[in-house]
Protein backbone atom coordinates (compact mmCIF):
# COMPACT_ATOMS: atom_id res chain seq x y z
CA UNK A 1 0.00 0.00 0.00
CA UNK A 2 2.63 2.16 -0.07
CA UNK A 3 2.17 6.04 -1.93
CA UNK A 4 -1.39 6.02 -0.93
CA UNK A 5 -2.92 8.82 0.24
CA UNK A 6 -6.16 9.05 2.58
CA UNK A 7 -8.45 12.15 3.12
CA UNK A 8 -10.18 12.64 6.53
CA UNK A 9 -13.28 15.30 6.37
CA UNK A 10 -15.13 16.61 9.69
CA UNK A 11 -15.90 19.48 11.07
CA UNK A 12 -14.51 18.59 14.62
CA UNK A 13 -10.95 19.90 14.80
CA UNK A 14 -10.05 17.90 17.76
CA UNK A 15 -11.43 14.48 15.92
CA UNK A 16 -9.49 15.27 12.99
CA UNK A 17 -6.26 15.83 14.76
CA UNK A 18 -6.73 12.89 17.25
CA UNK A 19 -7.24 10.55 14.07
CA UNK A 20 -4.21 12.28 11.93
CA UNK A 21 -1.89 11.01 14.88
CA UNK A 22 -3.29 7.97 15.62
CA UNK A 23 -3.78 6.58 12.00
CA UNK A 24 0.05 7.79 10.62
CA UNK A 25 1.26 5.57 13.12
CA UNK A 26 -1.06 2.51 12.71
CA UNK A 27 -1.07 2.52 8.81
CA UNK A 28 2.25 2.56 7.62
CA UNK A 29 3.68 3.95 3.91
CA UNK A 30 -0.01 6.25 4.06
CA UNK A 31 -0.18 9.69 3.84
CA UNK A 32 -3.05 10.91 6.22
CA UNK A 33 -4.20 14.58 4.72
CA UNK A 34 -7.20 16.50 6.82
CA UNK A 35 -10.06 18.49 6.06
CA UNK A 36 -12.20 20.73 8.68
CA UNK A 37 -14.35 21.89 5.30
CA UNK A 38 -16.29 19.98 3.05
CA UNK A 39 -15.63 22.40 0.23
CA UNK A 40 -11.76 22.66 0.80
CA UNK A 41 -12.50 19.23 0.63
CA UNK A 42 -13.71 19.22 -2.81
CA UNK A 43 -10.99 21.11 -4.01
CA UNK A 44 -8.12 18.86 -2.43
CA UNK A 45 -10.08 15.55 -3.87
CA UNK A 46 -9.90 17.54 -7.84
CA UNK A 47 -6.05 18.30 -7.08
CA UNK A 48 -5.09 14.69 -5.57
CA UNK A 49 -6.03 11.04 -6.36
CA UNK A 50 -6.65 9.81 -2.86
CA UNK A 51 -6.99 6.07 -2.60
CA UNK A 52 -9.63 6.44 0.96
CA UNK A 53 -11.81 9.12 1.88
CA UNK A 54 -13.25 9.31 5.45
CA UNK A 55 -15.78 11.43 6.15
CA UNK A 56 -18.70 12.48 8.28
CA UNK A 57 -22.24 12.25 7.47
CA UNK A 58 -23.34 14.88 8.91
CA UNK A 59 -21.67 18.92 8.49
CA UNK A 60 -22.20 21.90 8.41
CA UNK A 61 -21.37 23.42 5.12
CA UNK A 62 -22.45 20.46 3.28
CA UNK A 63 -23.66 17.04 4.15
CA UNK A 64 -21.60 13.76 3.87
CA UNK A 65 -24.28 12.41 1.01
CA UNK A 66 -24.03 15.62 -0.96
CA UNK A 67 -19.70 15.55 -0.59
CA UNK A 68 -19.60 11.82 -1.70
CA UNK A 69 -21.99 12.20 -4.42
CA UNK A 70 -19.34 15.37 -5.95
CA UNK A 71 -16.22 13.27 -4.96
CA UNK A 72 -17.66 10.31 -6.93
CA UNK A 73 -18.20 12.39 -9.72
CA UNK A 74 -14.52 13.78 -9.65
CA UNK A 75 -12.62 10.17 -8.84
CA UNK A 76 -15.77 7.55 -9.53
CA UNK A 77 -12.74 5.18 -8.22
CA UNK A 78 -11.84 6.35 -4.38
CA UNK A 79 -13.07 4.14 -1.81
CA UNK A 80 -15.29 5.77 0.47
CA UNK A 81 -15.94 5.44 4.16
CA UNK A 82 -18.53 7.20 6.34
CA UNK A 83 -18.32 8.26 9.55
CA UNK A 84 -21.55 8.80 11.50
CA UNK A 85 -23.12 9.43 14.90
CA UNK A 86 -25.77 6.82 16.55
CA UNK A 87 -28.66 8.93 15.58
CA UNK A 88 -27.48 9.04 11.67
CA UNK A 89 -27.12 5.74 10.75
CA UNK A 90 -29.91 5.68 8.77
CA UNK A 91 -28.32 8.16 6.96
CA UNK A 92 -25.21 6.46 6.47
CA UNK A 93 -27.20 3.07 5.22
CA UNK A 94 -28.55 5.36 2.55
CA UNK A 95 -25.27 6.64 1.66
CA UNK A 96 -23.78 2.80 0.97
CA UNK A 97 -26.87 2.11 -1.16
CA UNK A 98 -25.53 4.84 -3.28
CA UNK A 99 -21.63 3.86 -3.11
CA UNK A 100 -19.98 4.41 0.05
CA UNK A 101 -18.13 1.09 0.91
CA UNK A 102 -18.41 1.20 4.48
CA UNK A 103 -19.37 3.79 7.34
CA UNK A 104 -18.58 3.17 11.18
CA UNK A 105 -20.17 5.14 13.95
CA UNK A 106 -19.06 7.26 16.59
CA UNK A 107 -17.05 6.89 19.29
CA UNK A 108 -15.06 4.05 17.20
CA UNK A 109 -12.92 1.66 18.58
CA UNK A 110 -9.03 3.09 17.22
CA UNK A 111 -8.82 -0.85 16.08
CA UNK A 112 -12.10 -1.65 14.00
CA UNK A 113 -11.66 1.39 12.56
CA UNK A 114 -8.18 0.74 11.11
CA UNK A 115 -8.92 -2.55 10.21
CA UNK A 116 -11.67 -1.40 7.73
CA UNK A 117 -9.33 1.49 6.62
CA UNK A 118 -6.87 -1.21 5.90
CA UNK A 119 -9.58 -3.59 4.02
CA UNK A 120 -10.89 -0.23 1.92
CA UNK A 121 -7.19 0.66 0.81
CA UNK A 122 -6.93 -2.74 -0.26
CA UNK A 123 -10.19 -2.81 -2.09
CA UNK A 124 -9.23 0.36 -3.70
CA UNK A 125 -5.76 -0.46 -4.59
CA UNK A 126 -6.77 -3.73 -6.58
CA UNK A 127 -9.51 -1.10 -8.26
CA UNK A 128 -6.46 0.99 -9.46
CA UNK A 129 -4.74 -1.79 -11.15
CA UNK A 130 -7.58 -3.79 -12.31
CA UNK A 131 -7.64 0.19 -13.82
CA UNK A 132 -4.39 0.31 -15.32
CA UNK A 133 -4.64 -2.86 -16.52
CA UNK A 134 -7.24 -1.91 -18.96
CA UNK A 135 -5.51 1.15 -19.95
CA UNK A 136 -2.26 -0.97 -20.79
CA UNK A 137 -4.48 -3.40 -22.90
CA UNK A 138 -6.09 -0.36 -24.91
CA UNK A 139 -2.96 0.82 -25.77
CA UNK A 140 -0.62 -0.44 -28.42
CA UNK A 141 2.10 -2.91 -27.37
CA UNK A 142 5.88 -2.28 -28.73
CA UNK A 143 5.11 -4.95 -31.29
CA UNK A 144 1.57 -4.89 -33.19
CA UNK A 145 -1.33 -8.35 -31.54
CA UNK A 146 1.05 -8.80 -28.48
CA UNK A 147 -0.33 -8.23 -25.43
CA UNK A 148 2.35 -8.43 -21.86
CA UNK A 149 5.26 -6.10 -20.16
CA UNK A 150 6.56 -8.90 -18.61
CA UNK A 151 10.64 -8.75 -19.00
CA UNK A 152 10.32 -12.86 -20.81
CA UNK A 153 8.13 -10.19 -23.46
CA UNK A 154 10.03 -7.35 -23.61
CA UNK A 155 12.92 -8.98 -24.61
CA UNK A 156 10.86 -11.05 -27.26
CA UNK A 157 9.86 -8.16 -28.76
CA UNK A 158 13.67 -6.43 -28.69
CA UNK A 159 13.84 -9.70 -30.27
CA UNK A 160 11.58 -9.44 -33.00
CA UNK A 161 12.24 -6.05 -33.81
CA UNK A 162 15.88 -6.63 -34.23
CA UNK A 163 15.14 -9.57 -36.58
CA UNK A 164 12.83 -7.86 -38.33
CA UNK A 165 15.44 -5.79 -40.80
CA UNK A 166 17.21 -8.66 -41.93
CA UNK A 167 16.65 -11.93 -44.09
CA UNK A 168 17.61 -14.44 -41.76
CA UNK A 169 16.07 -17.46 -41.59
CA UNK A 170 14.38 -17.70 -38.28
CA UNK A 171 13.11 -20.80 -36.14
CA UNK A 172 10.35 -19.94 -33.48
CA UNK A 173 10.27 -22.48 -30.96
CA UNK A 174 7.58 -23.00 -28.12
CA UNK A 175 4.92 -24.83 -26.60
CA UNK A 176 1.31 -25.16 -28.49
CA UNK A 177 -0.60 -21.93 -27.70
CA UNK A 178 2.29 -19.46 -27.45
CA UNK A 179 1.84 -17.91 -29.81
CA UNK A 180 4.57 -18.67 -32.42
CA UNK A 181 2.60 -17.91 -35.56
CA UNK A 182 2.05 -14.86 -34.51
CA UNK A 183 6.04 -14.20 -34.05
CA UNK A 184 6.32 -14.49 -37.55
CA UNK A 185 3.17 -12.49 -38.21
CA UNK A 186 5.31 -9.82 -36.22
CA UNK A 187 8.55 -10.39 -37.74
CA UNK A 188 7.02 -10.02 -41.56
CA UNK A 189 4.99 -7.26 -40.70
CA UNK A 190 7.68 -5.31 -39.43
CA UNK A 191 10.11 -6.59 -42.51
CA UNK A 192 10.58 -4.85 -45.65
CA UNK A 193 8.92 -7.53 -47.21
CA UNK A 194 5.84 -6.47 -45.45
CA UNK A 195 3.87 -4.67 -48.79
CA UNK A 196 3.57 -8.50 -50.04
CA UNK A 197 1.49 -10.72 -48.10
CA UNK A 198 3.07 -13.45 -45.68
CA UNK A 199 2.36 -16.70 -47.18
CA UNK A 200 1.53 -19.74 -44.85
CA UNK A 201 1.55 -23.55 -44.99
CA UNK A 202 0.27 -25.67 -41.99
CA UNK A 203 2.20 -28.76 -42.79
CA UNK A 204 0.67 -31.13 -40.82
CA UNK A 205 -2.70 -30.10 -42.55
CA UNK A 206 -1.59 -31.34 -46.41
CA UNK A 207 -1.28 -34.62 -46.80
CA UNK A 208 2.53 -35.69 -47.29
CA UNK A 209 1.97 -36.65 -51.22
CA UNK A 210 -0.02 -33.37 -51.76
CA UNK A 211 2.56 -31.26 -50.13
CA UNK A 212 5.30 -31.10 -52.49
CA UNK A 213 2.85 -29.79 -55.39
CA UNK A 214 2.13 -27.22 -52.37
CA UNK A 215 5.26 -26.10 -51.63
CA UNK A 216 6.64 -26.14 -55.17
CA UNK A 217 3.71 -26.45 -57.78
CA UNK A 218 2.92 -28.56 -60.80
CA UNK A 219 2.03 -28.26 -64.36
CA UNK A 220 -0.59 -29.82 -66.10
CA UNK A 221 -0.14 -33.59 -66.72
CA UNK A 222 2.21 -33.71 -63.98
CA UNK A 223 0.24 -36.45 -62.41
CA UNK A 224 -3.34 -38.00 -62.52
CA UNK A 225 -5.63 -35.10 -61.24
CA UNK A 226 -3.16 -32.31 -62.56
CA UNK A 227 -5.71 -30.79 -64.79
CA UNK A 228 -3.84 -27.11 -64.89
CA UNK A 229 -1.25 -25.47 -64.13
CA UNK A 230 -0.67 -24.59 -60.07
CA UNK A 231 1.53 -21.75 -58.90
CA UNK A 232 3.18 -23.41 -55.52
CA UNK A 233 3.82 -21.76 -52.07
CA UNK A 234 7.28 -20.56 -52.73
CA UNK A 235 6.73 -18.35 -55.95
CA UNK A 236 3.32 -17.06 -54.46
CA UNK A 237 6.25 -15.61 -51.68
CA UNK A 238 8.78 -14.70 -54.55
CA UNK A 239 10.23 -11.21 -52.80
CA UNK A 240 7.97 -11.91 -49.19
CA UNK A 241 7.58 -14.50 -46.62
CA UNK A 242 7.30 -17.51 -46.68
CA UNK A 243 6.15 -19.47 -43.00
CA UNK A 244 6.70 -23.52 -42.56
CA UNK A 245 4.28 -24.11 -39.87
CA UNK A 246 5.33 -26.79 -37.43
CA UNK A 247 8.21 -27.29 -39.83
CA UNK A 248 9.07 -31.03 -37.89
CA UNK A 249 6.11 -32.89 -39.35
CA UNK A 250 7.69 -32.89 -43.29
CA UNK A 251 8.86 -36.39 -44.41
CA UNK A 252 12.55 -37.17 -44.61
CA UNK A 253 12.32 -37.30 -48.37
CA UNK A 254 10.11 -33.86 -48.89
CA UNK A 255 13.15 -32.53 -46.02
CA UNK A 256 15.61 -33.05 -48.65
CA UNK A 257 14.18 -31.16 -51.50
CA UNK A 258 13.46 -28.20 -49.09
CA UNK A 259 17.14 -28.08 -48.02
CA UNK A 260 17.72 -27.68 -52.15
CA UNK A 261 15.46 -25.04 -52.32
CA UNK A 262 16.68 -23.23 -49.84
CA UNK A 263 20.02 -23.68 -50.71
CA UNK A 264 20.28 -22.48 -54.57
CA UNK A 265 16.85 -20.49 -53.77
CA UNK A 266 15.55 -22.69 -56.98
CA UNK A 267 12.43 -24.65 -57.08
CA UNK A 268 11.44 -26.78 -59.93
CA UNK A 269 7.60 -27.39 -60.32
CA UNK A 270 6.32 -31.03 -60.41
CA UNK A 271 6.18 -32.01 -64.04
CA UNK A 272 8.66 -28.89 -64.98
CA UNK A 273 11.83 -29.22 -67.54
CA UNK A 274 13.12 -25.85 -65.69
CA UNK A 275 13.77 -24.47 -62.20
CA UNK A 276 12.91 -21.07 -61.36
CA UNK A 277 14.62 -18.43 -59.07
CA UNK A 278 12.87 -17.38 -55.85
CA UNK A 279 13.67 -14.75 -53.35
CA UNK A 280 11.93 -15.94 -50.30
CA UNK A 281 12.47 -15.39 -46.56
CA UNK A 282 11.71 -18.60 -44.63
CA UNK A 283 10.15 -18.50 -40.86
CA UNK A 284 9.31 -21.61 -39.29
CA UNK A 285 7.75 -23.43 -36.03
CA UNK A 286 8.14 -26.30 -34.19
CA UNK A 287 6.75 -27.68 -30.40
CA UNK A 288 9.04 -30.30 -30.85
CA UNK A 289 12.46 -31.53 -29.78
CA UNK A 290 14.30 -31.69 -33.37
CA UNK A 291 17.34 -32.10 -31.69
CA UNK A 292 16.03 -35.26 -30.33
CA UNK A 293 14.39 -36.06 -33.59
CA UNK A 294 17.64 -35.38 -35.65
CA UNK A 295 18.81 -38.40 -32.93
CA UNK A 296 16.60 -40.91 -34.22
CA UNK A 297 17.05 -39.79 -37.94
CA UNK A 298 13.97 -38.51 -38.39
CA UNK A 299 14.94 -34.84 -39.22
CA UNK A 300 17.81 -33.80 -41.24
CA UNK A 301 20.55 -32.02 -39.36
CA UNK A 302 21.95 -29.57 -42.85
CA UNK A 303 17.85 -28.85 -42.90
CA UNK A 304 17.79 -27.77 -39.27
CA UNK A 305 20.98 -25.45 -39.64
CA UNK A 306 19.72 -23.90 -42.62
CA UNK A 307 16.09 -23.07 -40.56
CA UNK A 308 18.09 -22.23 -37.68
CA UNK A 309 20.17 -19.28 -38.39
CA UNK A 310 18.45 -17.69 -35.27
CA UNK A 311 15.95 -18.91 -33.19
CA UNK A 312 13.22 -16.95 -31.45
CA UNK A 313 11.68 -18.88 -28.27
CA UNK A 314 7.88 -17.31 -27.23
CA UNK A 315 7.73 -17.42 -23.82
CA UNK A 316 4.84 -20.35 -22.08
CA UNK A 317 2.70 -18.47 -19.52
CA UNK A 318 3.77 -19.95 -16.13
CA UNK A 319 6.88 -17.83 -17.22
CA UNK A 320 4.86 -14.41 -18.15
CA UNK A 321 2.59 -15.16 -15.15
CA UNK A 322 2.15 -11.28 -14.12
CA UNK A 323 0.61 -10.67 -17.53
CA UNK A 324 -1.99 -13.13 -16.96
CA UNK A 325 -4.58 -10.00 -16.01
CA UNK A 326 -3.48 -8.44 -18.60
CA UNK A 327 -4.24 -10.88 -21.45
CA UNK A 328 -7.50 -11.71 -19.30
CA UNK A 329 -8.45 -8.31 -20.11
CA UNK A 330 -7.45 -7.92 -23.54
CA UNK A 331 -9.14 -11.72 -24.50
CA UNK A 332 -12.08 -10.75 -22.23
CA UNK A 333 -12.81 -7.23 -24.48
CA UNK A 334 -12.60 -9.64 -27.93
CA UNK A 335 -15.38 -12.15 -26.67
CA UNK A 336 -17.19 -9.19 -25.85
CA UNK A 337 -16.68 -7.60 -29.04
CA UNK A 338 -17.36 -10.65 -30.46
CA UNK A 339 -20.78 -11.28 -28.66
CA UNK A 340 -21.75 -7.72 -29.42
CA UNK A 341 -22.43 -7.43 -25.01
CA UNK A 342 -21.76 -4.09 -23.12
CA UNK A 343 -18.79 -4.29 -21.10
CA UNK A 344 -17.91 -6.76 -18.34
CA UNK A 345 -15.83 -5.85 -15.49
CA UNK A 346 -13.44 -8.67 -13.97
CA UNK A 347 -12.88 -8.51 -10.08
CA UNK A 348 -9.52 -8.56 -8.71
CA UNK A 349 -10.03 -12.32 -6.75
CA UNK A 350 -11.15 -13.43 -10.27
CA UNK A 351 -7.61 -12.50 -12.10
CA UNK A 352 -5.42 -13.26 -8.82
CA UNK A 353 -6.98 -16.95 -9.11
CA UNK A 354 -6.21 -17.37 -12.73
CA UNK A 355 -2.84 -16.25 -11.70
CA UNK A 356 -2.31 -18.84 -9.85
CA UNK A 357 -3.55 -21.73 -11.86
CA UNK A 358 -1.50 -23.96 -13.98
CA UNK A 359 -2.06 -23.49 -18.33
CA UNK A 360 -0.30 -26.65 -20.22
CA UNK A 361 -2.56 -25.21 -23.14
CA UNK A 362 -0.56 -21.67 -22.61
CA UNK A 363 -2.58 -18.49 -24.00
CA UNK A 364 -5.01 -20.87 -26.30
CA UNK A 365 -5.97 -22.42 -22.71
CA UNK A 366 -6.35 -19.30 -21.46
CA UNK A 367 -8.78 -17.68 -23.75
CA UNK A 368 -11.03 -20.56 -24.58
CA UNK A 369 -11.19 -20.38 -20.91
CA UNK A 370 -12.14 -16.33 -20.74
CA UNK A 371 -14.90 -17.10 -23.32
CA UNK A 372 -16.60 -19.46 -21.41
CA UNK A 373 -16.53 -16.85 -18.27
CA UNK A 374 -17.58 -14.34 -20.26
CA UNK A 375 -20.38 -16.40 -21.96
CA UNK A 376 -22.17 -17.67 -18.71
CA UNK A 377 -21.69 -14.76 -16.58
CA UNK A 378 -25.25 -13.17 -16.01
CA UNK A 379 -23.91 -9.69 -14.75
CA UNK A 380 -21.86 -6.59 -15.30
CA UNK A 381 -19.38 -8.46 -13.19
CA UNK A 382 -17.34 -11.73 -13.25
CA UNK A 383 -16.55 -12.57 -9.38
CA UNK A 384 -15.60 -15.93 -7.51
CA UNK A 385 -18.87 -17.12 -8.15
CA UNK A 386 -18.71 -17.13 -11.82
CA UNK A 387 -15.40 -18.94 -12.02
CA UNK A 388 -16.66 -21.51 -9.67
CA UNK A 389 -19.53 -22.45 -12.26
CA UNK A 390 -17.19 -22.39 -14.99
CA UNK A 391 -14.82 -24.96 -13.14
CA UNK A 392 -17.73 -27.19 -11.70
CA UNK A 393 -18.93 -27.37 -15.43
CA UNK A 394 -15.18 -28.35 -16.37
CA UNK A 395 -15.42 -30.72 -13.67
CA UNK A 396 -18.68 -32.24 -14.57
CA UNK A 397 -17.35 -32.80 -18.35
CA UNK A 398 -14.33 -34.57 -17.10
CA UNK A 399 -16.12 -36.38 -14.22
CA UNK A 400 -17.03 -39.32 -16.44
CA UNK A 401 -13.96 -40.36 -17.57
CA UNK A 402 -11.50 -41.41 -15.45
CA UNK A 403 -8.23 -43.18 -16.29
CA UNK A 404 -8.46 -46.80 -15.03
CA UNK A 405 -5.30 -46.93 -12.54
CA UNK A 406 -6.99 -44.45 -10.57
CA UNK A 407 -10.40 -46.29 -9.84
CA UNK A 408 -11.34 -49.09 -7.01
CA UNK A 409 -11.79 -52.22 -7.93
CA UNK A 410 -9.73 -52.32 -11.31
CA UNK A 411 -10.32 -51.62 -15.28
CA UNK A 412 -14.03 -50.65 -15.11
CA UNK A 413 -13.21 -49.23 -18.79
CA UNK A 414 -12.59 -45.39 -18.45
CA UNK A 415 -15.68 -45.15 -16.26
CA UNK A 416 -16.60 -43.89 -12.91
CA UNK A 417 -18.50 -45.60 -10.12
CA UNK A 418 -22.26 -44.08 -10.38
CA UNK A 419 -22.07 -42.86 -6.91
CA UNK A 420 -18.37 -41.40 -7.24
CA UNK A 421 -18.96 -39.76 -10.18
CA UNK A 422 -22.92 -38.35 -8.62
CA UNK A 423 -20.86 -37.09 -5.55
CA UNK A 424 -18.08 -35.66 -7.46
CA UNK A 425 -20.56 -33.43 -9.88
CA UNK A 426 -23.44 -32.82 -7.19
CA UNK A 427 -20.19 -31.38 -4.98
CA UNK A 428 -19.11 -29.36 -7.99
CA UNK A 429 -22.83 -27.70 -8.27
CA UNK A 430 -23.31 -26.91 -4.56
CA UNK A 431 -20.36 -25.11 -4.37
CA UNK A 432 -20.33 -23.12 -7.28
CA UNK A 433 -23.94 -22.41 -6.12
CA UNK A 434 -23.39 -21.54 -2.95
CA UNK A 435 -20.84 -19.31 -3.94
CA UNK A 436 -22.93 -17.48 -6.88
CA UNK A 437 -24.97 -16.42 -3.24
CA UNK A 438 -22.33 -14.78 -1.35
CA UNK A 439 -21.15 -13.38 -4.65
CA UNK A 440 -24.92 -11.96 -4.29
CA UNK A 441 -25.27 -11.19 -0.97
CA UNK A 442 -21.62 -9.66 -0.50
CA UNK A 443 -21.32 -12.50 2.04
CA UNK A 444 -24.54 -12.14 3.78
CA UNK A 445 -24.80 -15.59 5.07
CA UNK A 446 -28.57 -14.72 6.56
CA UNK A 447 -29.63 -12.98 3.15
CA UNK A 448 -28.19 -15.73 1.22
CA UNK A 449 -30.48 -18.45 3.06
CA UNK A 450 -33.17 -16.68 2.53
CA UNK A 451 -32.36 -16.19 -1.47
CA UNK A 452 -31.58 -20.34 -1.78
CA UNK A 453 -34.75 -21.07 0.47
CA UNK A 454 -33.20 -22.56 3.07
CA UNK A 455 -32.19 -22.02 6.96
CA UNK A 456 -29.17 -19.94 7.90
CA UNK A 457 -27.70 -23.16 9.62
CA UNK A 458 -28.12 -25.37 6.65
CA UNK A 459 -26.00 -22.86 4.41
CA UNK A 460 -23.33 -22.69 7.13
CA UNK A 461 -23.11 -26.22 7.43
CA UNK A 462 -22.55 -26.18 3.60
CA UNK A 463 -19.86 -23.94 4.09
CA UNK A 464 -17.75 -25.54 6.58
CA UNK A 465 -18.67 -28.89 4.80
CA UNK A 466 -16.91 -26.90 1.38
CA UNK A 467 -14.23 -24.77 3.25
CA UNK A 468 -16.01 -21.44 2.05
CA UNK A 469 -14.93 -18.16 4.02
CA UNK A 470 -17.88 -16.14 3.45
CA UNK A 471 -15.76 -13.12 4.48
CA UNK A 472 -14.35 -13.66 1.13
CA UNK A 473 -16.73 -12.35 -0.67
CA UNK A 474 -17.42 -8.82 1.04
CA UNK A 475 -15.59 -6.75 -1.42
CA UNK A 476 -17.73 -8.33 -4.36
CA UNK A 477 -21.21 -7.88 -2.43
Amino acid sequence: MAGLQILIVDDEKDMLKGLERILSYELENVDITVSESAYKAVELIRQNRYALILMDVCMPEMDGSKLMQTAQQIDPHATIIMMTAYGSIEMAVKAIKNGAYDFITKPFDIPALVRLLKKGLERSNLIRENESLKEKVSGKSPVRDFVGESQPMQRLYETIQSLADTDYAVLIRGESGTGKELVARAVHALSGRSKRSLVTVNCPAIPEHLLESELFGHRKGAFTGALSDHKGLFEQADGSSLLLDEIAEISVPLQTKLLRALQEQEIRPLGSARTLTVNVRILSTTNQNLEEKIRNKSFREDLFYRLNVVTVATPCLREITEDIPLLVHHLARRVIDELEMDPIHISAPVLENLMRREWPGNVRQLQNFVRRLIVFSNGAEIGMADLAVVDSQDMAEKSYEIPAKDMKGGDTGGIEQYTDAKNRVLNAFTEGYVKKILEKTGGNISHGAKLAGMSRVALQKILRRMDIDPEAFRENG
